[in-house]
């Protein structure tokens, strides 16, 4: 490769939106759903993190373990005070399944960049051409495109990008939106009423402008568009 075209594809992925951490932690529904039961709202997101910590309410043996998990979860649900007491209430409060996952799901979408754009990118397109059965193989050649493309935070070997495809699909398969257990493919499209409220309410106060909301790119994760 020719030395400017690297220094190009550095300064790429400096700045790159994909990353590999779906490696480390799929959709997680259940500890999920542990977290936010366990949450205090009136204590600090470090206060409550230490006392997760200390409690190991996950469960789990090994601690890198938990501060992986407790790193992705900062990432989608701790962000914005506001989105973490709305789910540790909805939790709290027994929000219908399949609506709850269906927000869990938005948030981790928005967290992560890669998950995001595998959704809106690549699935959502195979889905207007009537495509529904995930041919593996090219599934991965999507994401071997985006490396070569300088989308990514390093170069990805092709093992990497075998286990990112698999950490994407099954996470996705978790979360609802493709179903199969070794064969996957897209699920029909299930969008709950009380998930769909919640949207709306959440990206108004993202984006006011009511003309620019139907036209953000969230809704494709829902495999919605403006035309319906």
């Amino acid at each position: 490769m020719p030395a400017n075209t690297t220094e190009q594809l550095k300064r790429l992925r400096s700045s790159s939106p994909y990353s590999s951490r779906i490696i480390k932690a799929g959709a997680l529904i259940g500890d999920t759903k542990t977290l936010l039961s366990h949450w205090d709202v009136d204590a600090s997101v470090e206060e409550n993190i230490n006392r997760v910590r200390r409690d190991n309410v996950f469960g789990k043996a090994s601690r890198s373990r938990v501060e992986d998990i407790l790193a992705i979860f900062r990432q989608r649900y701790l962000a914005e005070k506001s989105v973490t007491k709305a789910l540790v209430t909805l939790v709290r409060r027994k929000f219908p399944t399949a609506a709850l996952e269906r927000l869990f799901y938005f948030h981790s979408a928005r967290a992560d960049q890669l998950l995001h754009d595998a959704v809106t990118e690549i699935l959502v397109p195979m889905r207007t051409r009537g495509l529904v059965d995930i041919n593996a193989q090219e599934f991965q050649r999507s994401l071997a495109k985006w490396v070569d493309e300088g989308m990514t935070t390093g170069h990805w070997s092709k093992p990497t990008i075998t286990r990112i495809a698999q950490g994407l699909l099954s996470a996705l398969r978790d979360f609802g939106i493709l179903q199969g257990a070794v064969n996957k493919k897209i699920a029909p499209a299930y969008f709950p009423v009380e998930s769909f409220a919640y949207l709306v309410f959440y990206l108004k106060r993202h984006q006011p402008s009511g003309a620019k909301l139907i036209e953000l790119s969230d809704w494709k994760l829902f495999f919605l568009s403006r035309k319906g």
